[in-house]
């Protein structure tokens, strides 16, 4: 029997001495947790002698409690991966909220600055196009204005072409003399048509008025001054190739003739055969050639 309680005496020592290290490890793991609610109770600053009944908890203490809520729900600086996703989640949200609005913004930045260029350049297309018209209207113009001053001064030209065709003036003027009424021209006579044939030479625009008297009465009269004047235009063609178409004469016969200027009342009769001859000049078909001014005038009744 004492042997048997030796043995139960051994049995209970050595289960004692096998509980106390975990008796111990219990209670290190115990001051451990109490450290951090001793230190969050002395920083509140609240006096430990109050009663717990009578202490009223602050928002802002229970907000510092949950910030710093640890491991297990108590006080612990170690934060677990929840925590601090569960903090890190809202800002995580408002950057990726602010991230939308700056792609957003920089979106609409992007499309209204591809607006503006492309209406920048659609206005810039129109006023080209406006310049290039307006350049082309006033080309237009101008070369209309410069065709309307020529055909101006074509129709001026034309209407002093007209006006002129039938203007001619006196250049000069012979008297021809015939003796005894005979058509043959002596040698002074043809003296003077020489010289007025030599400065028709070349020259164009010209007409020769020839007119002839004779002091027969009647139609004696009108044959003889005929025949002198037929006798002036022949020596004229044959001997300088006056063209016929430049002559025009008219035997006037014993007609009297009127001076220009003269205010006698009596015109002066014809006593002798002649033949006046006048060099009339068109100056706008002579305006080319040389004015024939050399003819020498026996009556000086020379005119400009």
């Amino acid at each position: 029997m004492p042997h048997n309680e030796a043995i139960k005496k051994m049995k209970n020592n050595t289960q004692i001495s096998s509980s106390f290290p975990g008796q111990l490890a219990l209670l290190a793991l115990a001051s451990v947790m109490a450290v951090p609610a001793i230190a969050q109770a002395q920083s509140t600053g609240a006096p430990q002698s109050t009663p717990p009944s009578v202490q009223q908890p602050s928002p802002s203490a229970s907000s510092a409690n949950t910030d710093k809520e640890g491991f297990w729900g108590h006080m612990n600086p170690f934060a677990r991966k929840k925590w601090v996703k569960k903090r890190l989640d809202p800002i995580n949200d408002r950057l990726t909220e602010l991230d939308e609005v700056n792609a957003k913004n920089a979106s609409d930045i992007k499309d209204v600055d591809a607006r503006a260029q492309a209406g920048i350049q659609h206005a810039q297309s129109t006023a080209d196009a406006a310049n290039q018209t307006a350049t082309a209207a006033g080309t237009q113009a101008q070369t209309a204005s410069t065709t309307a001053q020529g055909a101006s001064g074509h129709v001026d030209q034309l209407n002093t072409t007209v006006n002129g065709l039938d203007q001619y003036h006196q250049i000069s003027d012979v008297d021809v003399p015939f003796r005894g009424g005979s058509p043959v021209l002596s040698k002074d006579a043809k003296g003077q048509l020489d010289t007025m044939a030599t400065s028709l030479a070349g020259h164009q625009g010209y007409i020769i008025e020839i007119e002839s008297h004779s002091p027969g009465a009647g139609a004696v009269g009108i044959q003889n001054s005929q025949k002198l004047a037929e006798s002036v235009e022949r020596y004229l063609v044959s001997e300088h190739q006056i063209p016929v178409y430049r002559m025009h004469f008219v035997a006037l016969g014993n007609a009297p003739i009127t001076t220009p200027g003269d205010d006698t009342d009596k015109p002066a009769r014809i006593r002798t055969s002649s033949v006046h001859i006048r060099l009339m000049e068109n100056s706008l078909a002579a305006q080319d050639s040389t004015s024939p001014h050399g003819v020498a005038s026996t009556t000086g009744a020379e005119q400009p």
